[in-house]
């Protein structure tokens, strides 16, 4: 067991669009992180507005160097690089450790505690737009925000990021609120698929697209215990409505880079938890097929 008077140690595994605006707001608490990842940089760059935060590295890629477990890990990588993260959350994890998961979707606890020797998973939504640039730098896009469960796990995160550029909020229907993303993160599949932005849900046939299949993801959430009401499909096109036409989401960004694609955790999981509930998912299924394809070939 850690002393009572032991300094708070923080590693974020990940240092991409998410990892790198969390790690700029740990080192505006004083905290300094570890930073791990498959590339290795001196520093990170983060452009709010039209201020460049620089925040110091280095990135480690090799999991031999970590000195012992830490207190918290940030857990920043995509779902499909969980199993290229294990060495490191071995490194940095004990049965003290909090790991919060900074991922799509509504499965982190259980993709991720496998890999953790013990440590208590903490699933988080994120609520901010961040893009990697061409130079490496991570534009912020809006408020750095995110949703954890309100528990001492959740309490122990918000007070590690309180009075910094990211802010945390515990709450007691943190599940409902994940779905609420993930229907979000779902309907974004269509700019993977399209090749455009945000922009093209002001065209009546999409609208008409995404209310629809919006609503089959209600009633999966619904069925797994989600309490949102009939108006949720309207108030997430009318966000992507709403924003810049240029916002783009990580799953186009990937597919623009030829990277595998997120679509399990993103979409399958509204026509794999159809089918557990029986319920008719006609859309997700086609949008799940050309997203596997797409993502995973061959071809």
């Amino acid at each position: 067991m850690r002393s009572p008077s032991h300094e708070m140690t923080v590693a974020v595994v990940g240092p991409g669009a998410i990892g790198t605006v969390v790690a700029a707001a740990l080192r505006e608490r004083g905290l300094a992180p570890s930073l791990h990842g498959r590339t290795a940089r001196a520093h990170l760059e983060l452009i709010v507005d039209d201020e460049r935060i620089d925040v110091p590295g280095p990135v480690l890629i090799d999991a031999e160097r970590v000195q012992g477990p830490v207190d918290l890990v940030f857990l920043a990588v995509k779902a499909t690089q969980i199993e290229d993260a294990a060495p490191w959350l071995a490194a940095l994890c004990d049965a003290e450790t909090i790991v919060c998961v900074l991922q799509n979707g509504v499965e982190q606890v259980r993709s991720v505690k496998p890999l953790v020797r013990g440590a208590q998973v903490l699933p988080a939504v994120v609520w901010f737009p961040a893009q990697k640039q061409p130079d490496g730098a991570v534009w912020l896009r809006g408020q750095a925000r995110l949703t954890v469960p309100d528990d001492d796990a959740g309490r122990r995160v918000a007070a590690a990021l309180r009075g910094s550029r990211c802010s945390v909020e515990p709450s007691a229907e943190f599940a409902s609120l994940a779905w609420r993303k993930l229907m979000q993160n779902a309907v974004a599949g269509l700019m993977a698929l399209t090749g455009r932005r945000s922009g093209m849900f002001r065209r009546s046939d999409i609208a008409g697209l995404s209310l629809a299949y919006l609503r089959e993801c209600l009633a999966v959430a619904r069925a797994e215990g989600a309490l949102l009401d009939d108006g949720v499909p309207d108030e997430i096109l009318l966000k992507f409505q709403t924003s810049p036409e240029d916002l783009g989401t990580s799953i186009l960004a990937d597919r623009e880079a030829g990277q595998p694609l997120e679509w399990d955790i993103r979409n399958g999981v509204i026509s794999r938890l159809g089918r557990a509930h029986d319920i008719p998912t006609p859309i997700s299924d086609v949008v799940v097929a050309l997203l596997a394809a797409g993502s995973d070939g061959p071809g």
